[in-house]
């Protein structure tokens, strides 16, 4: 079985295992793109409370955002954890979005000129540029994390120090270029991390991680 075999193999063992996930949890784009500069180095459940404070002080809006010292909107954050940095981040991010007209206007751009232009943000590296473009744009663009490093490493799929891009551009390859789909994979191995291993017959983790 080939690589592009075994990543369509993976992805039906996850499905079958787990089901639709229906994630990103957000309830616009802006929240996506929030959520995505958030998450860096954190748990989700960090994220959330962060999101849950920009949203009833309501600040979770692009004008907002730029327009609040950045001090003050490292108190809202704080709960994501290196809140002084993030709080740069997202400055930085919220500029570049309204020097370019928003999300309206960068919908238009076609995925290889918005991605170029995202990690040219300080503070944006090709997994939340992609985290981005997938999940706030909708693009074809597969998100590499460390859950699908491991993923891989622990099927035998990659040694898990290969470069982001090798990763991406191997599952793109492999995989028709439907944001959906992408969408759910990965979704699909966020889930799975979080299970945890029942090391029984009907272990859904177990199932997953046997060798393909």
């Amino acid at each position: 079985m080939n690589h592009c075999d075994k990543l369509i193999a993976l992805y039906e063992r996850l499905y079958n295992a787990y089901g639709p996930q229906h994630w990103w949890p957000a309830e616009s784009p802006f929240e996506v793109i929030v959520g995505a500069v958030l998450t860096q180095n954190t748990s989700w459940k960090n994220v959330e409370r962060a999101i849950t404070s920009l949203k009833a002080t309501g600040n979770l809006d692009l004008a907002r955002i730029a327009a609040l010292p950045q001090d003050d909107l490292a108190g809202l954050i704080r709960s994501s954890g290196f809140f002084n940095v993030k709080a740069m981040r997202l400055k930085n991010l919220c500029g570049w979005l309204q020097s370019r007209g928003g999300l309206d206007a960068l919908s238009e751009w076609d995925t290889d000129r918005l991605r170029q232009s995202l990690l040219s943000i300080n503070g944006v590296g090709p997994e939340t540029a992609d985290d981005i473009l997938l999940y706030a744009f909708d693009r074809p663009v597969f998100v590499i994390d460390s859950y699908t490093r491991r993923l891989l490493k622990k099927l035998g799929m990659a040694g898990g120090q290969e470069d982001y891009e090798i990763l991406r551009q191997m599952f793109e390859a492999c995989l028709p270029p439907d944001h959906r789909l992408y969408n759910e994979y990965h979704a699909l191995i966020v889930r799975h991390a979080k299970e945890k291993c029942a090391h029984d017959d009907q272990c859904r983790h177990c199932a997953v991680e046997a060798p393909i």
